[in-house]
């Protein structure tokens, strides 16, 4: 009996080793004997990524990015190949292909493309044979033949783009953990598993730093209304559905806290105040592919301002060439960097129509002594830069005054 398609994702937790790579085959081939068409998207086994650029920049700590690509979707292709050998002994069809062979065309951003558009012929016509396909995930190719990668989490976005194509009924990531909680459970062992969560909300907490999902991967989603369920690879139990709407009791406010530690803050001294100078500075670096997040100017009483904004740490050696380059052109002062900082963000879509929540969330941090250096808003969440010895702190505390632990 066919009871109609899923996409499965399984990331590197979940086949680091050989008997998990057996057992995610059993998880695959259950659900074939259920009756469902089954395409599987598999990251690179464990740290096999990590790996591999630790590797790259032993041999050249500038390596080409197009290089790069063509080192780090090897670690997918090993995946596939291994998989399909175990769905294989436990005597189902299957049949393993990269990006590149099932038509993911990108664009030729080498280690952060974006998809263009899938062929799935290919696809349906290994499912029509009965078969289990089994995808590289976090890697396409550019209409001139070159491998490319998605950035990292990408497999995410693979399995997303494939369920839109396909019109699966469901999307199924599958990763170490059991779901969506409303913090780190490593940080908050009272954190709790949400049964749903809005595309808006798990957008928000990826974008601020939970790491369970790729944010692009739900920007697709949420454009195509992919019904997405994240769960674990070690448990039959069931984890958090992310769909459109969830409905919640009023006084649920916010549903979610996030840290992030892997940014790094830029301040420009002395910016002098005319019209035009933030725009060449924010210009310039957008030109050099630097993505800026939050943007904090403060104007004084001599006509001069000070620009503070942050960036990934991985991008802040070229971050800082850059804007000491275009401040030497307009005449700033000193550049400054500070990495020891992280973000905490408060998440949650009942805040729109509740005052006072950002009053209470800077309540929490002054009580623990917590300075916040920078503040940024959305219509769903409130982010404040802190010194990073604070982090967890900020987060308990947040976690225990928004009730999210009962």
């Amino acid at each position: 009996m066919h009871k109609g398609l899923i996409v499965q994702k399984f990331g590197g937790s979940s086949l680091a080793n050989v008997e998990r790579i057996q057992k995610v085959a059993e998880r695959v081939v259950s659900y074939r004997k259920k009756g469902y068409d089954l395409v599987v998207v598999v990251s690179a086994l464990g740290d096999t990524t990590d790996e591999l650029i630790e590797l790259a920049n032993k041999i050249n700590t500038q390596p080409s990015e197009r290089e790069m690509d063509m080192l780090l979707s090897t670690g997918e292709q090993i995946s596939v190949a291994l998989l399909a050998m175990a769905i294989h002994k436990l005597r189902k069809e299957a049949i393993s292909f990269t990006g590149a062979q099932v038509g993911i065309i990108t664009d030729s951003s080498h280690t952060c493309a974006r998809i263009i558009k899938i062929n799935c012929d290919k696809i349906r016509e290994e499912l029509k044979k009965g078969k289990i396909v089994i995808v590289a995930g976090f890697q396409g190719v550019t209409l001139t033949q070159d491998i490319t990668t998605l950035g990292r989490g990408g497999s995410d976005l693979t399995a997303v783009a494939l369920a839109k194509e396909l019109r699966a009924d469901e999307c199924e990531i599958y990763t170490d953990v059991e779901g969506i909680f409303t913090t780190d459970p490593r940080i908050e062992p009272k954190a709790k598993k949400l049964c749903s969560i809005t595309y808006d909300e798990m957008l928000e907490m990826a974008s601020l730093g939970a790491q369970v999902m790729q944010a692009r991967s739900i920007e697709v989603a949420k454009k195509f209304d992919v019904p997405i369920h994240v769960r674990s690879s070690f448990s039959e139990n069931p984890g958090t559905v992310i769909i459109k709407e969830v409905k919640r009791m009023e006084d649920v406010l916010v549903s979610g806290i996030t840290l992030n530690k892997t940014e790094a803050k830029i301040t420009i001294c002395n910016v002098p105040d005319r019209p035009g100078v933030a725009a060449k500075i924010f210009k310039e670096l957008s030109g050099k592919g630097i993505s800026v997040d939050m943007i904090v100017q403060n104007v004084s009483h001599i006509r001069s301002t000070d620009i503070s904004f942050t960036v990934n740490k991985v991008e802040l050696a070229k971050a800082i060439k850059i804007t000491k380059k275009v401040t030497q052109s307009i005449s700033c002062g000193e550049v400054l960097q500070d990495e020891d900082i992280a973000r905490v963000s408060i998440v949650g879509v009942g805040m729109k129509s509740h005052p006072g929540v950002a009053a209470n969330m800077f309540g929490v941090l002054a009580k623990k002594e917590i300075n916040i250096e920078m503040i940024s808003t959305s219509d769903i969440s409130i982010s404040c830069i802190i010194k990073r010895k604070f982090g967890e702190a900020a987060v308990k505390a947040l976690h225990k005054k928004f009730g999210l632990g009962k």
